[in-house]
């Protein structure tokens, strides 16, 4: 909003210093700001609310330490988490950019299904909450939306490489030549299923030449790849992130450490100096997403304030399954999808580790007449918490790794 009023002002009044409002790092900052401000100020109200409404979680007892103490501590704090970033989202971002419009539709759309189930466990006394079917079915309505908006629609575009004599990027910067930057890329923006591949040297991937297999005319078929990847992906980093927020504070730094990645590789992506230098896929307008990114980072470091141990709120099924959505859709948006496994490690680690002890029990219950177990207890998180390690120290190691993995995550931009 500020964009279009601060961009008139200019325009027609030349109004003095309206033209900061031009600059992706400005309102990136602000929208950062504007984050922190709401969810620190507003937090404590909201908090005081919900224990007024005895809007409490109901834990059930699992034998773990401290674990029962954590018996009536508010829950439905994603709302907070929605607030702080939907709010400097309309304020600073560019409503009519393609990418905006997604990511606040997946804030949005996840938001209420999280809502939802939160509403069924805390008001209806129903520990089940949404049944599991319905979120399936609500994250593959999102992937339906993002990946036909993806595939159809024509401002989602990239720009191919040209085969053009290697300039000097130093004299471009130096000199500002932004039209030599140019044409390193084609004029033409294409429509395009490629994707990005970490590690290798020419770092592009195309979804379609998974149905080459049908002939000359397969590329007109992409969608038909293209499309159940992308809500596979969803479903996946969506029930993933859901799955971390098990411990306090596990589940918000370790979002916060993921968006602000996401946010430099999005910088990077829209900007065709930065894409030209690194030899990455070049997509205009991505840009825009790092306002986005900004306010999800700072919304998820001020719920941080009160989610920290010993947490004051659980931010709920509203905040986590929404997280997780946000974070897979604006990978896919910038084409760094296949980057999640490094990047979220933290939530694959904690997907496995619940998938293997499953499957082992199953196995070796109908092998052995009785079910084993490879983990104390899963997710991964609760298994380090049996074995005795403080919560605390649990929560600030995954940090630690999550960080190694977020580095990780940029280096694969050069490493290859």
């Amino acid at each position: 909003m500020f964009y279009y009023i601060f961009e008139y002002l200019e325009k027609v009044y030349d109004f003095p210093g309206a033209g900061v409002f031009q600059y992706i790092s400005f309102r990136a900052a602000m929208a950062v700001i504007t984050s922190l401000i709401i969810t620190l100020l507003l937090g404590k109200k909201i908090i005081n609310y919900l224990i007024k409404k005895q809007v409490g979680e109901s834990v059930r007892d699992l034998g773990l330490n401290g674990q029962l103490e954590k018996e009536g501590t508010p829950t439905m704090g994603g709302l907070i988490i929605l607030g702080a970033i939907l709010i400097p989202t309309f304020l600073f971002a560019k409503l009519d950019n393609i990418y905006i419009i997604l990511m606040i539709f997946t804030t949005v759309w996840l938001g209420l299904i999280g809502f939802v189930d939160d509403y069924i466990k805390v008001f209806k006394k129903d520990k089940k909450g949404l049944a599991g079917k319905f979120k399936i079915a609500g994250q593959i309505i999102l992937g339906l939306v993002v990946g036909f908006t993806m595939y159809f629609n024509d401002s989602i575009v990239i720009r191919e490489k040209a085969v053009v004599n290697k300039i000097n990027i130093e004299d471009v910067i130096v000199n500002n030549d932004s039209p030599k930057a140019v044409h390193l890329f084609s004029e033409e923006p294409v429509k395009s299923t490629k994707t990005t591949i970490p590690f290798v040297k020419n770092n592009e991937f195309d979804y379609s030449i998974l149905l080459s297999w049908l002939g000359g005319n397969y590329k007109k078929w992409a969608f038909l790849i293209f499309i159940p990847i992308i809500i596979l992906i969803i479903t996946a980093v969506s029930n993933s992130a859901n799955l971390t927020d098990g411990m306090d504070g596990l589940a918000t730094g370790t979002s916060a450490i993921i968006g602000a990645t996401l946010g430099i590789l999005a910088w990077v992506s829209g900007n065709i100096i930065f894409a030209n230098y690194l030899n990455i896929m070049y997509i205009p307008n991505t840009g825009e997403l790092t306002i986005f990114v900004s306010a999800f980072v700072g919304a998820a470091i001020g719920f941080l304030w009160y989610n920290s141990y010993p947490a004051q709120i659980f931010m709920g099924d509203t905040g986590s399954l929404t997280m997780g959505g946000i974070i897979a859709v604006f990978a896919i948006l910038i084409r760094k999808e296949l980057l999640i496994p490094i990047l979220c490690g933290i939530f694959l680690a904690e997907s496995i580790s619940v998938i293997m002890q499953v499957s082992y029990f199953k196995y070796s219950k109908r092998k052995y007449g009785q079910g084993k177990r490879i983990f104390k207890m899963s997710p991964l998180h609760h298994h380090f918490q049996v074995l005795g390690y403080p919560e605390p120290k649990i929560v600030l190691r995954f940090f630690i790794v999550g960080l190694f993995l977020a580095i990780s995550t940029i280096i694969t931009l050069k490493l290859r």
